[in-house]
């Protein structure tokens, strides 16, 4: 029955993926932008309906820009999980620009994208993140670089959050958690890690029943003072608080 279950959800995604590259195709041209973001979120929250995952939000997304929204990192749920509380601009690796149909639905959202090996690239996302910050936008990074397993954080990257500083900008932290919703207990169905494919990972999420994703929102806070390293520190200890 597992695997009659899954499959059925796994139809419902592919179904959706097609049915949100159509709308791209066909009816965002004819949209504002706020129109397109409104329909990112829907779209997001009918993804997670897809693959059977509750979403409980706790705290208060960021109602409008400037902000940028520093989560951790444990799977590719996480992008459609931020994306269901609020839309907001990510910054993701160059390879995704490139992903068959998974590269529509970023461009559509606006995704900016990082050669993460290059020095020199990311100065340019920097002043482009900077830029967005000035114009009222809500960006999002994972500051780890890479995903975890859930049970802790890895350390943070402090490059991106120049931009916060350089635009006066204040950083929202986000910690994601997956839980079994019967027991409470950490939900390892979604992760992304180590020698996961992406194929096992999405394998293992649509087989498994009451996995809630849970995000908490944090407090806005200001650099004053900080340099990125600091705040990035000072970050992930908020983030793992913020987790329980």
């Amino acid at each position: 029955m597992n695997r009659v279950r899954a499959c059925w959800r796994l139809l419902r995604v592919v179904l959706h993926i097609l049915g949100g590259v159509w709308t791209i195709l066909t009816v965002f041209p004819r949209l504002a932008t706020e129109q397109k973001h409104q329909r990112v979120q829907v779209w997001a929250l009918e993804m997670l309906a897809c693959i059977a995952i509750e979403l409980i939000v706790k705290g208060s997304p960021p109602v409008a820009g400037p902000m940028l929204l520093a989560a951790n990192h444990i799977s590719w749920v996480d992008i459609v999980v931020m994306h269901a509380t609020r839309h907001c601009r990510f910054v993701s690796k160059d390879e995704v620009g490139r992903w068959p149909l998974v590269s529509t639905l970023a461009n559509a959202a606006d995704t900016l994208y990082i050669t993460r090996e290059s020095r020199r690239d990311a100065m340019r996302v920097v002043h482009q993140m900077a830029q967005c910050l000035h114009d009222g936008d809500v960006l999002a990074i994972f500051p780890e670089g890479t995903t975890g397993d859930g049970t802790s954080l890895l350390p943070f990257h402090a490059n991106l959050l120049q931009a916060a500083i350089s635009a006066d900008a204040p950083i929202l932290p986000v910690a994601l958690q997956f839980v079994d919703g019967r027991t409470g207990a950490i939900s390892f169905a979604p992760c992304y890690v180590g020698a996961d494919t992406l194929w096992q990972s999405l394998w293992r999420t649509l087989c498994t029943c009451d996995v809630q994703a849970v995000v908490q929102f944090g407090s806005p806070e200001l650099a004053q003072g900080r340099d990125r390293r600091t705040w990035a520190a000072d970050l992930r200890e908020t983030i793992t608080k913020l987790r329980g």
